[in-house]
């Protein structure tokens, strides 16, 4: 890969996101709710800026989409340690559906580490969905407060992508950037025979 290809806009913004997490990281243990809030949106930004760059002016590369899900899970990392330090009063009536949904998420990277011996790029239609329902929630959460209906709407669709993904590491061979969704893979398997 040349320099052209690796300092693209998309990878750059991935490249920010995973600099920026230390100082982000620092504003949440030192209590600085203003400057945490502030800068987790703006990786939720940049994380839907990237993915839109990338397929609005062809830049979509195995190592940008590697590269975005390293920044997506450190930003989600963040999101769970902000909501533990700074919104955890709200999150104790919905603690069970909560801890599911982690514990979702975390399967369908322990599943990939275990299986593939890499972090899982997958970018499943239903999970780049969810993650911009998750990435307004998050927002809403640190600028506005929680809402129910909408964490429970986010909760749901998280837990289903989480169960498609889980399901495709489960299916196929080999780990691949880019996968669709588990309808594609059972397509192409069909396709196959």
């Amino acid at each position: 890969m040349d320099r052209k290809e690796l300092f693209t806009v998309p990878n750059i913004l991935g490249f920010y996101r995973i600099l920026v997490f230390p100082l982000i990281l620092w504003f949440a243990l030192t209590e600085k709710e203003s400057l945490f809030a502030i800068f987790i949106v703006i990786n939720f930004l940049t994380d839907i800026a990237d993915g839109f760059i990338a397929r609005r002016y062809g830049l979509v590369t195995d190592f940008g989409a590697r590269l975005d899900s390293m920044a997506d899970n450190l930003t989600y990392l963040l999101a769970f340690i902000g909501i533990y330090i700074f919104k955890l009063d709200d999150f104790l009536p919905h603690i069970e559906s909560f801890i599911l949904f982690v514990v979702m998420l975390t399967s369908t990277v322990v599943v990939s580490l275990v299986k593939f011996r890499r972090f899982s790029s997958f970018h499943l239609y239903s999970f780049k969905i969810g993650g911009y329902i998750q990435g307004i929630f998050f927002i809403i959460l640190f600028t506005y407060g929680f809402i129910t209906p909408y964490y429970y709407f986010m909760i749901t669709w998280g837990i289903l992508s989480a169960v498609e993904h889980i399901t495709i590491q489960f299916i196929i061979p080999h780990m691949r950037s880019d996968v669709k969704g588990l309808y594609w893979v059972l397509k192409e398997r069909s396709s196959e025979k």
